[in-house]
């Protein structure tokens, strides 16, 4: 097999040419000598049936798409678009941190390019629809254009008119402009689609009727790394979406096939489920972060979320008090510098210290929404850095209503530590390690984990570089993910400054100067 790139052909040598001129429309013979050679187009249909009938036939993606953008694509990438090109319906099951939300946006602009498919529709959770999708949308794929549909109802729906290549809308948002979205898309991208794996949540009717509503089902790529978060029977809903022939038309059938009850109120998995849950999961590919060779040690992302009315309210006020002091001549110096960043910081993680020193919890749930969606999508074990011991105590009460959870601050003692550093290291519990920087010693080896989530920022270079190298250790098994959480362009600052080693005296006399001008 060989391909002609500037001719769009594929050569095969038959000995039996007419199966091929049968199944593949403008497929024709060249007669050399005592061999026959068969062109067929390079197009996404004709590779489909090439595969069809046998022929291992390389995407086209592959060798006609230029992959615009600021990165060069990584292999996997590569080929989890060209995948993704070939099905109309399809699970992409790479792990976190591996950046499949690009080569689904590669795959799709190609099939732009070539006429197949028109307008695309993303669901996703809140906290990536601005800074992964439409940010991508807007850096990699800069020729095509992109709307999040966010706010009130009347302003989805407003937003919906646009004409645009990508809409992109949070799952459960897209209940609000389900009717007025009948019949616009041709490819519909879910990402983390493990959010409808139970049939019987309104989310899942909700799409489902709409999708099998639509007079030609337009193409659908769902997208997780953690298909089966909770138990085998999770694979069900989504398997049915993909129409698997393999998986049965009811649940308790497909129950009964992974579970095996073992009292009145409990069932466990079966030893075969891992093997019945990869057959029903088909078509799939899938790329683990230590199978991507050419993935850096680490990956760093930015997850963007919302601040709450009350979280909003007070970090205006505390600025506002702020640009006060500085405009009636007292000097911020860097010592108070960082104790009003810190007060900042309380604010938009969630839990302040008042006068008396006590604790005020303050609602910040998109920011714990997030911490929580990291750590299912992530699949293995966590370390969560959080910079304040009152948030702490927070986190550990929410995050312990899922999850097996550690905690190690300045309260718990050094032979404590030992214990739960041992066991998130050396057994199955805890699954979450929730911690205060300042904790990680060094030398501390915690390679079991596989992702670092930063709650909030800190404003100690030497913590934040050392915190990391926890996971940065000989005998690491998996490439590290570090993900940093922010509502705020104060904390994206602060972040990309940690990240450079920069010091970040100044930092909150920028943020001061940015509102004096903005007021």
């Amino acid at each position: 097999m060989r391909v002609v790139e500037d001719k769009q052909k594929i050569l095969l040598n038959l000995r039996n040419p007419e199966r091929v001129l049968a199944a593949v429309p403008d497929a024709e013979i060249i007669r050399r000598a005592d061999t026959t050679i068969v062109a067929c187009p390079h197009s996404v249909q004709a590779v489909s049936t090439l595969r069809t009938l046998g022929f291992d036939a390389p995407a086209p993606i592959l060798h006609q798409y230029d992959w615009p953008g600021r990165f060069k694509p990584y292999e996997h990438q590569r080929q989890t678009a060209a995948f993704a090109t070939l099905h109309h319906k399809c699970i992409i099951l790479n792990q976190i941190g591996t950046g499949k939300s690009l080569s689904a946006l590669w795959a799709a602009d190609y099939l732009m390019n070539i006429g197949a498919i028109k307008k695309v529709l993303i669901l996703s959770p809140l906290s990536t629809l601005e800074r992964v999708w439409k940010d991508s949308v807007f850096l990699d794929i800069s020729h095509r254009d992109a709307v999040v549909l966010h706010g009130s109802a009347a302003r989805r729906h407003k937003l919906l008119e646009q004409d645009v290549d990508f809409y992109i809308i949070n799952h459960d948002g897209f209940r609000v402009i389900a009717d007025a979205a009948h019949g616009m898309f041709d490819l519909v991208i879910i990402d983390e689609a493990a959010v409808l794996r139970n049939a019987r949540t309104n989310r899942y009717k909700a799409f489902n009727t709409w999708y099998r509503s639509q007079s030609r089902e337009p193409s659908l790529w769902l997208m997780t790394g953690t298909p089966t978060p909770n138990e085998p029977t999770d694979a069900w809903s989504l398997a049915r979406l993909l129409d698997n022939p393999l998986a049965p038309k009811t649940y308790s059938s497909f129950r009964d096939r992974v579970m095996v009850r073992k009292s009145m109120y409990s069932w466990g998995p079966r030893p075969e489920a891992p093997e019945i849950v990869s057959r029903i999961l088909q078509p799939s590919i899938i790329y683990k972060r230590e199978d991507c060779f050419d993935l850096p040690d680490t990956v760093v992302n930015n997850i963007t979320v919302d601040l709450t009315a009350e979280q909003a309210k007070h970090f205006k006020t505390m600025v506002s008090t702020m640009l006060v002091e500085v405009d009636s001549g007292q000097t911020i110096t860097a010592v108070n510098e960082a104790v009003k960043l810190q007060k900042l910081v309380q604010i938009l993680c969630g839990v302040a210290y008042n006068d008396d020193g006590e604790n005020v919890e303050i609602d910040c749930k998109p920011r714990v929404d997030a911490v929580c969606e990291i750590i299912e999508q992530a699949g293995g074990k966590a370390i969560v850095f959080v910079p304040l011991t009152g948030t702490i105590k927070m986190l550990e009460r929410e995050l312990s209503k899922r999850w097996s959870v550690g905690v190690v601050n300045g309260n718990v003692s050094a032979s404590k530590r030992g214990d739960i550093f041992g066991s998130f290291q050396q057994r199955k519990d805890p699954h979450v390690l929730l911690a205060h920087p300042a904790t990680m010693a060094h030398g501390l080896t915690l390679t079991e984990a596989s992702t670092v989530i930063w709650y909030g920022p800190i404003t100690s270079n030497e913590q934040y570089v050392q915190a990391n190298g926890r996971v940065e250790r000989i005998g690491k098994k998996h490439v590290s993910y570090v993900v940093h959480i922010t509502a705020t362009e104060l904390e994206r600052k602060m972040f990309r400054r940690l990240d450079s080693k920069q010091k970040l005296q100044g930092i909150l006399l920028d943020l001061l100067e940015q509102e004096r001008r903005t007021a």
